[in-house]
């Protein structure tokens, strides 16, 4: 008869492996992924749109840090232009965050974590 609680052939739970070494295991991850977070955070990217007439410089941290507007996109008859460049240009900046997220923190690959 098997004994009462746990998994049969699982040596002592989390399959043989000490609770302490876990414990161990699970804080270095959490600075690994700290100290990433941080490295990120204080990264800069940049993106333009309409062949260069908008530029957005945004952190890691997705806050924006600087926009450039040259004087000749800027036209009081067609605000609506300067801001779809000026949103794509933004979306642009934060989707090349996400993928340096994706890629420096993914392989942790912890739920909730981005």
């Amino acid at each position: 008869m098997a004994k009462r609680g746990g998994f049969p052939g699982m040596g002592g739970g989390f399959g043989g492996m000490n609770l302490n070494q876990l414990m161990k295991e699970a804080k270095k991850m959490q600075a690994d992924v700290e100290k990433q977070q941080e490295e990120l955070a204080i990264r800069e990217f940049d993106a333009v749109a309409g062949g260069g007439a908008i530029s957005v410089k945004v952190s890691g941290a997705k806050e924006i840090k600087e926009i450039k507007i040259k004087k000749e996109v800027v036209d009081p008859e067609d605000v609506e232009m300067l801001e779809d460049l000026v949103m794509t240009c933004i979306n642009e900046a934060l989707r090349k965050v996400d993928a340096a997220q994706a890629a420096q923190l993914g392989k942790y690959n912890i739920p909730g974590l981005m």
